[in-house]
């Protein structure tokens, strides 16, 4: 799959998964080194490119968190990525649905799950682990359930022990599980992957830092 995007002189450029990756790459070091383009956010003349339709080089899932807001940690501009946000990062039919759209609709080449540290979710899904939580709405608990059996396992090895370790396990567990979740959980999806290159990829924001980093699920 390849992507169609824009230059600096208005020609047409297709660009594949791994190129799309190593823009989020560069987007990312110039984030960090507080040399980022934020004004595209706000350039007119790219809304009105937009207005006939979109090309997305990217799919992000992320976390709601509102430290980690995906188009300025990329240092990407309006149009550029195709972002769906839900507390933890998890994957339900709506997600799912959403990936799905993008990457058929215009041939998205890449998928990014992106966790994050300090992620309440998590927080919230370990206390499940030390003591049920008897009040919790329904909702919330629905978002807990969904990211539990990712790191329940993780709770009969020594991290258990180390709750700042097994904070850090869990985070990358979680991020793991929906990316697994949406290779072999979507027909349509595994079909582009095999068939057409469609790339879903792992990744964990740091907070403090502002750098994200890539792994392999």
């Amino acid at each position: 799959m390849y992507a169609s995007i824009q230059d600096s002189y208005g020609e047409r450029l297709m660009i594949s998964a791994q190129q799309a990756l190593q823009r989020l790459q560069e987007g990312n070091r110039r984030f960090v080194s507080g040399t980022g383009h934020g004004e595209e956010l706000f350039d007119t003349n790219r809304r009105d490119q937009l207005v006939s339709g979109q090309e997305p080089f990217a799919i992000i899932l992320g976390c709601s968190d509102s430290r980690v807001p995906a188009e300025i940690v990329f240092d990407q501009g309006l149009g550029d990525l195709f972002v769906i946000r839900v507390a933890g990062n998890i994957v339900a039919p709506s997600q799912v649905g959403s990936v799905e759209f993008a990457a058929e609709q215009f041939k998205t080449p890449l998928v990014v799950v992106m966790g994050h540290t300090h992620c309440g979710a998590i927080r919230a899904t370990i206390d499940e682990l030390h003591r049920p939580v008897g009040e919790r709405s329904k909702n919330i608990q629905a978002i807990v359930d969904r990211i539990r059996p990712s790191i329940e396992s993780l709770v009969s090895t020594p991290l258990w022990e180390d709750q700042e370790e097994f904070v850090k396990h869990a985070t990358r567990a979680n991020v793991r599980a929906s990316v697994n979740q949406l290779r072999h959980g979507s027909a349509l999806l595994e079909k582009l992957t095999e068939e057409q290159g469609l790339v879903i990829t792992g990744a964990e924001y740091d907070i403090q830092s502002g750098e994200i980093d890539f792994f392999e699920c």
